[in-house]
């Protein structure tokens, strides 16, 4: 179930749960019958009595059917225990005798079911699910209405789910139910089922036929499908089948193309002709089409089947008509529409891309002119047309010219890989290969499969030695191998130290080769990994790669100087310079970047917004790069981890702990030992904020073994210090905490991070409370708390106001406590953080109901505990398993365990059975 799907499924929950009906509304294919499939498991898992119909459009005729298919399996459990007007009825209604029924049993019909109803359900609760309503015949819609309108009175009250395509969508069939919302109690939630994401399309294909799908092909099944489930599948089916699958043609099955047949052959001619033209266009317009001589529109906009916005631009009603127009066309029709649109485009682009069609064979002069449309396209930022056009220009390059077809593909590829297009990029490098032996062509080539390999260098590390076999000593060609070889070092075989060696010999090779562009990325990467290790040149050696002359490809690239200046303010505690830098990162990427810049600029950006405190703008930025990962195809570990740490600061701490997880699976598929520690750092500390220290010790203490062993010098740089010390004090082990600050204290003040120092300052404070020092730790926490107001860390300084207050609570100075925490509130309300405004207002109301803080409130001892909390601790002591209480709560697995975990550390207990005892003596 996508996200998107299970975002409708819980709204339709929570109605349900409310009593009343809920109405899903959508065309054929959008994924109705699913969710209600979905609601039938879970309600059933969770005892409710499933009643289920789906009435066919053969069938809508015929009396009773829809009642029939309810009740009629479990009529004999009930038909018997009916008065017998009421049994006589329902008898001849189902068919059970051979009575017909009469005017005057109609009443007795109606009392009979909605009595039928009333005693099967008396003992568990009843939910009746209605597919495709509109197909429902007339005499049973009759009845259901009559209930539902009484479904309140039931004990338990009666839910219902109907769905229904939207109206004028269903055909001009006379006879069939019309008022799908009738069939509901009230009130009724009426839910319009949205189409699929390209991300969630992707999830679906690749379940359902077992395969990665090409972004481009995937972005054309979005496109032509418009996000309908079920004709995407259909037309993936069709790409599997098709011998010659192309990305921007789509094979339409006839499964599709018979459903919009019969609309086209009603129309004129004429008519037809002009939604040809305008399919065949990539923006059609009615004065585009005027140009062509084809602008007869009015029958079509009359049929619903094209919309004219007011500036002219014509928009088909389902991208699948326009799909349809164009591939039922014949050929020589198709190829006389891009003939008069080529004549009538002004853009050479679009030009090219006519005139591509019209010449599917080699021709010198329709390759040249694709090859200049490719550079247009790439001035204008259009990387993926770029792509697209030169491969088309390399198809048409005549067999004698083999190495300008050669040249053309490998433009291509480096276009591709800067549009995040990476099955397209080695496709057309692996051709490339195969048609050269030119050493720099060849190396060109290897360079692109490993760019296009992203975070999973160690998917390709054949490459490496083939590409250094290929570039035989020459300084141009081994100065990327080099920097590419830095990368691999790190990220795969987890050595900064072997990475530094790599980008220092990469800088020098490619300025004794006058290669500017390498040596600028060589410097950042050796930059970055000297800040990393806590060397002394690294300053030196960022000031190098920002000086002069620059390259604009690297200047606006994640791996070049500008990205990496950044951190280096991070690094200072310059949080207003580094949102500078990334905001003007962002613009300029955004306008000719690559997508990878992109994406990871506004993961880099959300850490920022999280420091400073500005947890919605986080949550956006997070949620653009997840996004934008997944409809690329790029390596999505770092995105996921931008989303944990941003729904961790200002969302819901179990969408956290999954986006985390995410994160950490991600970066492991991918074999990147770079990134994998960062992704556990967001593990461990949502797990520390849900209270479960044995977890975050476990996960934080890996990650400090894997930086560790990879040379971090630098604790700025990866700040997961003070959380493993926390969660090393809250398990108990203070000792261990007091170690680790003191070494991280060591290296950040050798290196001047008063950020870092203000940080661990809290952790040590909170390391003297454990041990008993009290005194200690109250100046402590007075002095981390004055240091981050001094600092741009927000929320640092609420984490810091908020232990401070409930440790002058835990003393019983209540005075002092209560102006810390609502210090610590108002933090973190203007800074909308969520989880920790909660925990603040938490312990701010049970210091105004209990007096100074304990485990639980004197009178009830689940009083600490949220609703949630509480009925699965009530549920805990009645015995039930993680997997009953998710079922019978319409909860994940994975939040019950969290609940549960929250539940533990509120109570101050450490089993289930301590958990029942509590809340068998709090009822």
């Amino acid at each position: 179930m996508t996200q998107g799907r299970e975002n409708v499924l819980r709204g339709v929950r929570a109605h349900l749960a409310e009593g009343g009906g809920v109405l899903l509304i959508g065309p054929v294919g959008i994924g109705k019958s699913t969710l209600l499939s979905a609601l039938a498991d879970e309600h059933a898992a969770a005892g409710y009595r499933i009643f289920a119909c789906g009435p066919a459009e053969t069938e809508h005729h015929l009396p009773f059917l829809g009642l029939i298919d309810l009740i009629s399996q479990v009529a004999d459990e009930v038909i018997g225990r009916l008065p017998e007007p009421e049994s006589h009825a329902l008898r001849s209604a189902l068919l059970l005798q051979d009575v017909p029924l009469d005017e005057r049993d109609l009443l007795c019909l109606r009392l009979g079911v909605l009595h039928a109803f009333r005693l099967l359900c008396a003992d568990r609760p009843g939910l009746v699910l209605i597919d495709d309503a509109q197909w429902l015949d007339r005499p049973t819609g009759e009845l259901l209405a009559f209930v539902a309108r009484r479904a309140a009175r039931l004990a338990p009250p009666l839910r219902v789910v109907v769905s229904a395509r939207p109206p004028g969508d269903e055909g001009e069939a006379g006879g069939r139910w019309r008022d799908a919302a009738g069939l509901c109690p009230g009130p009724v939630l009426a839910v319009r089922v949205p189409p699929m994401s390209a991300a969630e399309l992707a999830t679906l294909l690749g379940d359902r036929f077992g395969r990665n799908w090409p972004r481009p092909q995937l972005s054309r099944i979005h496109e032509v499908s418009g996000g309908n489930p079920f004709f995407a599948v259909e037309l993936a089916r069709s790409v599997l089948e098709d011998e010659n699958p192309r990305t921007d043609e789509l094979p339409i099955p006839q499964s599709l193309s018979v459903l919009i047949r019969k609309r086209m052959e009603a129309l004129s001619s004429g008519t037809r002709e002009t939604l040809l033209m305008a399919s065949a266009a990539s923006r059609p317009s009615v004065e585009l089409l005027r140009r062509t001589g084809r602008a007869d529109l009015a029958e079509a906009e009359r049929q619903g089947i094209v919309d004219v916005a007011a500036g002219g631009q014509i928009r088909f009603a389902h991208p699948l008509l326009s799909a349809v127009i164009y591939a039922e066309a014949e050929s020589t029709e198709r190829k006389a529409a891009h003939r008069a649109l080529s004549e009538a485009v002004r853009d050479p682009v679009e030009r090219a891309l006519h005139l591509a069609r019209l010449a599917p064979g080699r021709d010198p002069r329709i390759a040249a002119t694709l090859e200049e449309a490719a550079a247009v396209a790439r001035r204008r930022g259009g990387l993926a047309t770029a792509a697209h056009l030169g491969e088309l220009a390399a198809d048409h390059t005549p067999e004698p010219a083999r190495e300008a077809a050669v040249g053309r593909r490998l433009r291509a590829a480096e276009d591709a890989v800067a549009a995040g297009d990476y099955p397209l990029a080695r496709r057309l490098a692996r051709l490339a290969l195969e048609g050269t032996a030119r050493p720099e062509e060849r190396v060109r080539a290897w360079v692109v499969v490993m760019d296009s390999s992203g975070q999973a260098l160690a998917e390709v590390e054949e490459v490496f030695p083939k590409a250094m076999e290929d570039a035989r000593g020459e300084p141009s060609l081994l100065a990327p191998l080099h920097y590419r070889l830095s990368w691999r070092a790190w990220m795969v075989r987890g050595s900064a130290e072997a990475a530094h060696v790599h980008a220092r010999r990469s800088a020098e090779l490619a300025a004794l080769a006058g290669d500017r562009r390498t040596e600028l990325f060589a410097l950042s990467k050796q930059a970055n990994i000297e800040f990393f290790l806590g060397h002394p040149d690294a300053e030196h050696t960022l000031r190098r790669a920002l000086s002069d002359p620059q390259d604009p490809e690297v200047m606006w690239h994640h791996n070049g100087p500008v990205y990496l200046k950044h951190r280096h303010h991070l690094m200072h505690d310059r949080l207003n310079e580094a949102r500078a830098e990334l905001r003007a990162l962002i613009y300029s990427v955004r306008q000719r970047g690559v997508v990878e810049s992109l994406c990871l600029s506004l993961y880099c950006m959300t850490q920022v917004e999280v420091f400073q405190g500005r947890c919605r703008q986080a949550l956006s930025l997070a949620r653009q790069s997840v996004d934008l990962a997944e409809d690329s195809g790029l390596s999505q570990g770092p995105s996921w981890y931008a989303l944990a740490l941003a729904e961790a600061a200002g969302g819901d701490l179990d969408r956290a702990l999954s986006a985390a997880e995410q994160a950490v699976q991600h970066s492991e598929s991918d074999g990147d030992l770079l990134f994998l520690p960062r992704a556990l750092h967001a593990q461990g500390v949502v797990r520390l904020q849900l209270g479960d220290m044995a977890a975050a010790v476990r996960i934080l203490d890996e990650v400090r073994r894997m930086e560790t062993a990879q040379g971090l010098g630098d604790p700025s740089l990866r700040r997961w210090h003070a959380d493993l010390a926390d969660a090393l004090v809250g398990a108990g082990r203070p000792g261990e905490a007091a170690d680790v600050v003191d070494a991280a204290r060591a290296q950040a003040a050798r290196l001047g991070r008063r950020g870092v120092l203000a940080v661990l300052e809290r952790s040590a404070a909170l390391v003297r409370a454990a041990e008993g020092d009290v005194d200690a730790a109250l100046d402590g926490l007075n002095r981390a708390a004055e240091q981050l107001q001094a600092l741009p860390y927000r929320l640092e300084e609420g984490r810091a106001w908020l232990e401070l207050g409930s440790l002058h609570a835990r003393l019983g100075d209540l005075a002092r406590g209560r102006a810390e925490l609502a210090r610590a509130r108002n933090i973190f309300a203007k800074a909308a953080a969520r989880p920790w405004l909660t925990r603040a207002q938490a312990r701010l109301q049970r210091l105004d109901q209990d007096g100074p803080l304990r485990p639980s409130a004197a009178g009830d001892p689940l009083g600490v505990l949220s609703d949630i909390e509480r009925q699965v601790a009530v549920l805990v002591a009645e015995g039930a398993t993680n997997r009953e209480i998710a079922a019978r709560l319409f909860l994940s697995i994975k939040t019950v365990e969290a609940a549960l975990t929250r539940t533990f550390r509120k109570l101050g207990v450490r089993s289930r059975v301590d958990v029942a005892r509590l809340a068998v003596s709090g009822r």
